[in-house]
């Protein structure tokens, strides 16, 4: 049997449902029933065609339910939209999906059942298996929500067309998810190096968990976060991959239409919802939501060019912040700085400091996983441990397992401060601070502060060893922290970064 629906939202991209910015109302467009009774243990197929268009400036999200009947087995879709050409500089069309089950489509996601925005131009679900993206489970009766996100739309709006099928009979035996375990080996309070923004096939990477695992392991890893964009469906993908050698956290990649935001180590099965903007003032939620599932609250990539990337939503909420992702670029050199500029505050002791991180955010050759590596000073190799070393910001941002630190402040009296701490010592107390490095060949150090960069040294030799010590009070610098940079300088930038530490804070600092 094959049915064609037509759904139309021509001139403002609506649906049936009227749009109240920054409420919880969703916009639906027409669906599609499928005959009562038409399941079975008999088989068979039922189809339908669901097609439609959205004019410019359609919402962010609009839903197209489906009527499930009793007896479905499996739950397919398939999609097409138009492409026409647009002028120079003006955005095309581009058309994301996901669905949502009987459960409802309300904020939080009870009923999210996955998402491969634009990745895939299908997928299906069933109780023991699903497209990567797509969380395996019962078909159950009800009426479902095919979600579209409209990224971008051209002048000339975007045109879709829905195949929906659904297979009939047994709906089968669901698979009970495995998830990694959440302790490694470890070598007990050590300094352990991680990547922390991954993206596998279970969203719009090309790498299968178990290449990554592998790529991980030959950059010298020690621990990982999984973080695929809107979905949680890999993380009972990665037990097998997980050992004494490498502890795999997961997580998600919450990608909204005004920034994207790493929840970092969350509870096996999480699922954060993305659909809110900064002006709808959700976020609060769902940063709450990151941390009572045990995860921190990391904004990624905040000065990224790309459509719907930079961060809008305020730092308030954040347990860190990722400065530098992928191979070191401009947008990296903005985010230093940006988060530099509120270390000031943080050293009058006026609000919590924010930790600086590095990732890779890998999504498929030549992407390198660990370029760059968050180093982290833990307890041991536990997801508890190693989230405790992150949000403390005990750690430093290498470009690669080559390179390692050790950088520490040290007063008149011999008392020591390292990365991530605080020396306490009166304002006109003579304080030591001492880098030492391997593995940065023909690299300088800058030693930066609340002043700016106080030293530059000479290139370290090509053996990529060297010792930089410098003699201040903490009258004179608030906070020192540490950068090696390349030869290399990108037009008025200095040179590629190879690693940044988080800053020694100087100075009795605020009570208690």
């Amino acid at each position: 049997m094959y049915s064609e629906v037509r759904s139309c939202a021509r001139r403002a991209g609506l649906g049936r449902t009227p749009i109240v910015p920054g409420t919880a109302v969703a916009p639906t467009l027409e669906g599609v029933t499928f005959a009562e009774g038409a399941g079975g243990a008999g088989g068979g197929r039922e189809a339908r065609v669901v097609r439609g268009t959205l004019a410019p400036g359609a919402v962010d999200y609009v839903y197209v339910p489906v009527d499930v009947p009793d007896g479905v087995r499996e739950i397919k879709v398939s999609y097409t939209y138009d492409r026409p050409a647009v002028p120079t500089g003006t955005p095309g069309n581009a058309l994301d999906i996901g669905i949502f089950d009987q459960r409802g489509i309300e904020p939080g996601g009870r009923g999210f059942r996955g998402w491969s925005g634009g990745a895939r131009t299908e997928f299906f679900i069933r109780a023991d298996d699903a497209t990567p993206g797509y969380i395996a489970g019962p078909v159950d009766a009800g009426v479902w929500h095919i979600a579209l996100g409209p990224h971008t739309v051209a002048p000339q709006g975007l045109s879709y067309a829905l195949d929906v099928t659904l297979t009939l009979g047994d709906p089968g035996t669901a698979v009970p998810p495995v998830y990694p375990p959440q302790r490694a080996g470890g070598r007990g309070r050590a300094w352990y190096r991680g990547d922390c923004h991954l993206h596998s096939w279970y969203s719009d990477g090309r790498r299968t968990p178990a290449e990554i695992a592998a790529r991980a392991r030959v950059a010298g890893l020690d621990f990982i976060n999984s973080s695929d964009h809107n979905t949680h469906a890999s993380h009972a993908h990665w037990a097998d991959h997980a050992g004494d050698d490498l502890l795999i956290m997961l997580g998600e990649e919450v990608t909204t239409r005004n920034g994207h935001v790493l929840a970092l180590g969350t509870d096996p099965g999480t699922f954060v919802d993305w659909r809110y903007r900064a002006r709808e003032d959700r976020f609060g939620r769902f940063a709450r939501e990151i941390r009572r599932a045990g995860g921190l609250v990391v904004p990624a990539h905040p000065h990224a060019t790309c459509v719907g990337c930079a961060w809008k939503f305020g730092f308030g909420e954040a347990d860190a912040v990722e400065v530098w992702n992928g191979p070191f670029t401009p947008d990296d050199e903005t985010a230093v700085a940006a988060w530099d500029a509120t270390l000031v505050a943080a050293a009058r002791g006026d609000r919590p400091w924010l930790p600086a991180m590095g990732s890779s955010d890998a999504h498929r050759p030549p992407d390198s996983v660990g370029l760059p590596q968050t180093v982290v000073l833990a307890d041991g190799l536990t997801r508890e441990a190693v989230l405790d070393g992150i949000r403390a910001g005990r750690s430093y941002v290498a470009e690669s397992r080559r390179v390692s630190l050790a950088f520490t402040a040290t007063g008149a009296g011999g008392e020591q401060a390292g990365i991530g701490e605080r020396l306490r010592a009166a304002p006109d107390t003579p304080v030591t601070v001492r880098l030492e490095a391997s593995g940065v060949p023909r690299c300088s150090v800058r030693l930066v502060t609340d002043q700016g960069a106080l030293l530059t040294s000479d290139p370290f030799p090509v053996s990529g060893s060297g010792v930089v010590e410098w003699r201040t009070t903490p009258a004179y610098a608030a906070y020192v922290r540490a950068e090696l940079r390349h030869e290399t300088a990108v037009g008025p930038l200095p040179g590629v970064m190879a690693a940044l530490t988080n800053p020694i804070f100087l100075g009795p600092g605020p009570p208690g």
